[in-house]
């Protein structure tokens, strides 16, 4: 077992399948800077071995796969620690997005926000039944920063990327699979061996084949994509500085209801 920034982040196995594991249950495994440089530095090390062939990504704890951004570290940054985390995330994501073998996320729980981005991220979705997904940023007075917009576009389409932004509401991985945001639903009990058993399915295969399916598949989606995610950075810079933005982290955080001006 590998521990990388602080155990914020744990290489729980190595090999053909190697697993991610993000390690702040009591914080319901959100993304600090901590975790997003243990991400990278995971796939870093893991992208020397040459054995590696799928991995997997998960969070710890039976609550969450990953309930968001950490809120309250974030609701304090200033303009351009703001502009840095956001940055960060983007390419924690985008490297996981690159990474040349697949990657699956295991949704143990809540994939909310900066969480649901990781999932999206990752080639192939398996979630509990149990696990909630959603982007609940408009919640908060702000859009998703890590590429939900776009990547929600992608695997779902633009309706479902509408009523997601614009509603903040979480829905069932049941109803994820039926509009296409989850590959495969099990109950939580048979979530592990459900990964492992696609996970080793794919390592048995030819590595150089499907490392280039991956390729080909994503280089076919990418036209878009990194204009869109610029925007996205943009939009969620522009809303940061709002006084809503402030209004609705602050809610958050003291478990109220935002009351929004428009300003």
């Amino acid at each position: 077992m590998t521990h990388l920034e602080e155990d914020t982040v744990k290489l729980v196995s190595t090999g053909p399948v190697s697993e991610i594991v993000i390690n702040r249950p009591k914080s319901l495994n959100a993304l600090n800077a901590d975790v997003l440089q243990g991400i990278l530095l995971a796939l870093e090390k893991l992208s020397t071995m040459k054995d590696v062939r799928v991995i997997t990504i998960t969070g710890e704890g039976e609550k969450a796969f990953v309930a968001g951004a950490d809120i309250a570290t974030m609701s304090g940054l200033g303009p351009r620690a703001i502009a840095d985390y956001v940055e960060l995330g983007q390419r924690a994501m985008r490297a996981l997005e690159l990474t040349a073998v697949p990657v699956i996320a295991a949704v143990n729980g809540y994939a909310l926000g900066g969480g649901l981005e990781l999932a999206l991220a990752c080639d192939i979705i398996v979630a509990s039944r149990a696990a909630r997904l959603g982007q609940p940023e408009v919640n908060l007075g702000v859009i998703p920063g890590f590429g939900g917009t776009q990547r929600l576009i992608q695997r779902c389409g633009v309706g479902a990327a509408r009523r997601l932004c614009y509603t903040g509401e979480l829905i069932t991985a049941d109803e994820g699979f039926t509009i296409g945001l989850v590959d495969r639903v099990v109950e939580g009990a048979e979530l592990k061996a459900a990964v492992s058993s696609m996970a080793n399915l794919i390592a048995q295969k030819a590595p150089l084949a499907v490392q280039k399916a991956k390729t080909v598949i994503r280089q076919s989606q990418e036209g878009n994509l990194n204009a869109g995610l610029r925007l996205e950075v943009e939009g969620f810079l522009d809303l940061f500085g709002t006084e809503d933005r402030a209004e609705g982290m602050g809610a958050f955080l003291q478990k109220r209801e935002a009351k929004w001006q428009g300003r």
